[in-house]
């Protein structure tokens, strides 16, 4: 699986802060105590810490757990903080993710109606 970003069924991005000291067992934790979502589901689950370079991927690859660990030399992501839920993620908002883009923009501009001015 490394590093294929998209090959997984199910991406999850586990919004707020993570405390990224935690390992395999802790963020596992995390996921089917906090969310109840299914860690042996071809799912992979990312998490953030305070800093904004760097985050955690979890991922069971059929044998045992992967724990992914990525660090940014140049940029920062835009890790949603305003909510506290787990988000699954899209192809595009993956890239987006990756690109220093925030995933889930809090609001979304609506197109204006036909024949309608400002």
């Amino acid at each position: 699986m490394l590093i294929n970003w998209h090959e997984p069924e199910h991406v999850y991005l586990v919004c707020g802060k993570t405390d990224l000291r935690k390992g395999i067992d802790g963020l596992a934790i995390v996921i089917a105590e906090n969310y109840g979502l299914e860690l042996y589901n071809d799912s992979l689950f990312l998490f953030c810490g305070s800093r904004n370079d760097r985050f955690k991927g979890l991922y069971w690859d059929g044998e045992g757990f992967v724990l992914l660990y990525k660090r940014f030399e140049n940029g920062r992501l835009k890790w949603p903080r305003h909510r506290h839920d787990a988000q699954k993620l899209t192809s595009q908002q993956i890239d987006w993710l990756l690109e220093g883009l925030d995933p889930l923009p809090e609001r979304q501009i609506k197109a204006a109606p036909v024949g309608s001015f400002y």
